[in-house]
């Protein structure tokens, strides 16, 4: 989700809370004028009127000074993407402006109205163009891009502009006096856990799809709200609920991938109440989860909220125990609403070091479903192809770069790196790729069921996208080092003609047909 549509979120989660009754003063810069500005704004081909714009309500000193061409207003470039804190790159042989901030990169051309947002084309009203020697540029598209909100007075002349961190400070703090008050109000209606879980643990279904299992929370008449990652890879599925009943699983009704948030629709409805969804929660509460570890289905735990998160997202660090299978489960607070989504942990730590999604992404997610629906309810496209018969091997070394080369362990994950994909003389599909040595050193004894599984599923993949083919797969451990180490076989030393030597074996084996044989070193 792109950063200006997550302040739109935040923006009806407010005006949610408000009506929730938890009322405080009106933030400037979050009313939502950017389109009646727009349509306000003078058809006169060029205006030289005086225009002052603000940023973050310090007047900004623009030399030129602004004009409004068409009704759009255009400033100097130079001086807009320094204030929005942009990096800006002039390529004077095309007169093309490239701008990034954070993961948003911007492209404009001089004379061109069609512009670029991440590689999105966007037709403008008037394209930058030079002026006194200057490159101007759309000001309200410059600024909508970067995540700024665009506010202007007509009659005045005044453009204010509230920047994203600006608007993301004013949510934080907008949100901490609604907690503040929603604490107070609340406060007469803690319940104890076991409360907690009568409420809540038929609103809790078991997730089981042809890609794996996980957990899911009743958020309407036949819709669950659970982790994207529980239905990655899935063509089919069904939830289960606390009675024992099963319902197929139609599609997604959407998703999020930056907080890892999907809701499915189910085929028919699940007769459940759905959950009471909250609005935020703070480092200590006292929190209760119930989802499906290892398929122990509604298995309830509680802990704390040990530390959050906040990266433009929110994620709650928790003390409760979960595991595989608890994901996409409910996190409740102490009044049994849903404040989170048990999304991860990490297994070798006796620290109980796990995570969840929080509750302010789950709100935007479920304002983007009813702003902008998927166009079909489906589950979501296959990121493999459907047969690699054929594929070149530079073709088959992409495919894995793309989709393979991430492992994911208990200690962290480890990319892997100089793919290599040949056929021998025997005809065997032979891949080949090397593992950070440092990662292999540290975690490599401790991850080896990981690295296991890793080969595993890479097999079963690869020999369903090529039947016919004997796939060898192998993973190595390579280093040079300026000494000739002790206690490897000849052909896992090598001398260098500068004197160093090169230590290479293998760490993971794969080999797979219609049967794998999988070895792992550590």
């Amino acid at each position: 989700m792109k950063l200006q549509k997550r302040f739109n979120m935040k923006q009806k989660l407010l005006l949610s809370v408000l009506a929730a009754g938890l009322v405080f003063a009106p933030l400037q810069g979050l009313t939502g004028n950017t389109a009646a500005a727009a349509a306000q704004s003078s058809t006169t081909a060029i205006q030289t009127a005086k225009i002052q714009v603000f940023i973050d309500g310090k007047k900004l000193s623009l030399a030129p000074a602004p004009v409004t061409i068409k009704g759009i207003t255009v400033v100097p470039m130079r001086s807009i993407f320094t204030a929005l804190q942009a990096t800006l790159i002039w390529e004077p042989s095309t007169k093309t402006i490239l701008a990034t901030k954070g993961s948003t990169t911007i492209t404009l051309q001089l004379g061109s109205t069609k512009a670029y947002k991440n590689g999105k084309a966007v037709t403008l009203t008037a394209p930058p163009l030079q002026m006194n020697g200057s490159t101007m540029v759309p000001l309200r598209f410059v600024a909508e891009a970067l995540g700024a909100e665009v506010q202007m007075d007509n009659a005045t002349q005044v453009i204010r502009i509230t920047s994203a961190e600006a608007l993301y400070k004013q949510l934080l703090e907008a949100a901490a006096k609604a907690k503040e008050y929603a604490d107070k109000l609340a406060a007469a209606t803690v319940l104890t856990t076991k409360q907690i879980i009568d409420k809540n643990d038929s609103k809790v279904v078991m997730i089981t799809t042809n890609a794996g299992q996980g957990s899911g929370v009743v958020i309407g008449t036949n819709q669950i709200l659970t982790n994207l990652h529980v239905m990655q890879d899935a063509t089919s599925g069904s939830i289960t609920l606390l009675n024992g009943k099963t319902i197929e699983i139609q599609g997604l009704v959407g998703y999020d991938e930056d907080t890892d948030l999907a809701v499915i629709q189910t085929k028919a409805p699940v007769n459940v109440a759905p959950v009471s969804i909250g609005f935020r929660a703070s480092k200590g509460d006292h929190v209760v989860a119930i989802g499906s570890p290892l398929g122990l289905q509604n298995t309830a735990s509680e802990g704390i909220i040990s530390n959050i998160v906040n990266d433009y997202q929110e994620t709650y660090q928790i003390s409760v125990p979960i595991d595989h299978g608890s994901s996409g489960g409910g996190l409740f607070n102490d009044h049994g609403e849903l404040i989170g989504i048990t999304s991860s942990g990490v297994d070798a730590t006796n620290a109980n070091l796990n995570f969840a999604v929080s509750v302010l992404n789950i709100h935007m997610l479920l304002f983007q479903i009813e702003d902008e629906p998927l166009d079909k309810i489906a589950f979501l496209p296959s990121q493999l192809p459907d047969t690699l018969v054929g594929a070149s091997d530079d073709q088959i070394r992409e495919l894995l770069e793309k989709q393979f080369a991430d492992i994911q362990t208990s200690q962290g994950t480890t990319k892997l790196k100089h793919f290599e994909v040949k056929r021998d003389s025997e005809g065997w599909l032979v891949i080949s790729a090397v593992i950070d040595p440092a990662f292999y050193m540290v975690y490599g004894n401790s991850s080896n069921d990981d690295l296991r599984y890793w080969a595993i599923n890479t097999g079963y993949e690869f020999t369903k996208l090529l039947p016919k083919d004997t796939i060898q797969l192998t993973v190595y451990y390579d280093q040079t080092f300026s000494y000739k180490p002790r206690g490897f076989t000849a052909d896992e030393v090598t001398a260098n003609a500068d004197g160093t030597y090169r230590v290479r074996f293998p760490v993971i084996e794969m080999q797979g047909k219609e049967k794998m044989i999988v070895k792992v070193r550590t």
